[in-house]
């Protein structure tokens, strides 16, 4: 039985990864570090360092959950896989920039990391009757496709470690890109501040960006941060029909919608999709050796130099 290390206990770690691991795993008990905090929580054991933690686990056969902020991997990776660790999942993204992805990738080659980047719309159902509707043709081959995804997001942004809208959600539209479209280049971006009363915070207003695909397709991606509403919507047009995908927007409610539109018709369905338990369940099957996610960490190291490329493109400087 693998287990579990979760380091950053911040809101990702807490959560997300916690609350989806007492109900994953409700009998295994889930050690924890975070320098900067200490929670006391049922089947939670805190540890006072990440080499604590190696002497109170099996480093082995222990899965960590990285939750850190994603400029911050570099070091505690590197401590980890001094400790013996090698089971290392990623909160998204993978890393910030072009520098931490050289450094983050040779860590991998030399250490024998197992990295598997968090990308939970790949186990979402909706991504998967999507790419089944794509990928029958019954529709005709897809032309375009369109992310939204909006939230207000000011309570969050004056402490927030992301650099730029960027990071926030736009890793998941590139990544469900990648997964419908293929490999693709950023053809254009942008990003905007976000205002709060007299306080402007550079670059985490929003943001947009055109991905051109290989296959032809071409992806629009945006994200609003000062939007009133939650929003996770995907558009794919098609030769024969359009499908209009609903991503559940909270842990309120883990349903998900799509809508098929026809030459005048319209099939509209409803169903559960637990996307992040389904992906952190999947990982564990992963790490097991069981059922491989064998396209990463390559496709995780895309989505960061398409987003590194379209922050250039947007004109914010990024580490070389």
């Amino acid at each position: 039985m693998l287990g579990t290390l979760v380091v950053g206990l911040g809101r990702a770690g807490t959560a997300l990864h916690l609350p989806v691991l007492r109900r994953l795993r409700p009998h295994q008990p889930v050690f924890a570090f975070d320098p900067h905090r200490t929670l006391d929580l049922p089947g939670v054991v805190a540890t006072d360092s990440l080499t604590h933690a190696a002497t109170i686990t099996d480093p082995a056969s222990t899965v960590v959950h990285l939750c850190t902020p994603p400029s911050a991997r570099v070091a505690p990776l590197t401590e980890l896989a001094e400790l013996g660790f090698r089971r290392i999942l990623v909160e998204k993204p993978l890393v910030a920039n072009y520098a931490d992805l050289t450094e983050v990738l040779r860590l991998r080659d030399a250490a024998g990391l197992d990295l598997l980047p968090v990308g939970q719309w790949r186990s979402s159902e909706l991504t998967r009757r999507l790419r089944s509707a794509i990928e029958s043709g019954d529709l005709g081959p897809a032309r375009s496709i369109t992310i939204t995804q909006n939230k207000p997001r000011f309570g969050r942004t004056p402490g927030d470690d992301h650099p730029t809208a960027f990071d926030v959600e736009v890793p998941h539209s590139v990544l469900l890109a990648l997964l419908l479209a293929g490999p693709a280049r950023v053809d254009a971006s942008r990003c905007a501040d976000m205002l709060l009363g007299d306080t402007a915070y550079p670059n985490m207003g929003g943001a947009t960006l055109r991905l051109r695909h290989d296959s032809g397709i071409v992806t629009e991606i945006r994200t609003d941060l000062t939007s009133p509403i939650r929003e996770r919507r995907v558009t794919v047009d098609l030769d024969g029909g359009t499908l209009v995908g609903h991503f559940a927007v909270s842990d309120a409610d883990d349903h998900a919608q799509l809508r098929v539109n026809t030459q005048g018709q319209q099939l509209r369905s409803v169903f559960r999709d637990d996307s992040l338990g389904a992906f952190l369940a999947h990982a564990y099957r992963h790490f097991a050796g069981e059922d491989r996610i064998a396209d990463e960490p390559e496709t995780g190291a895309a989505v960061v130099e398409l987003i590194t490329a379209a922050k250039e493109r947007a004109g914010i400087t990024v580490p070389a």
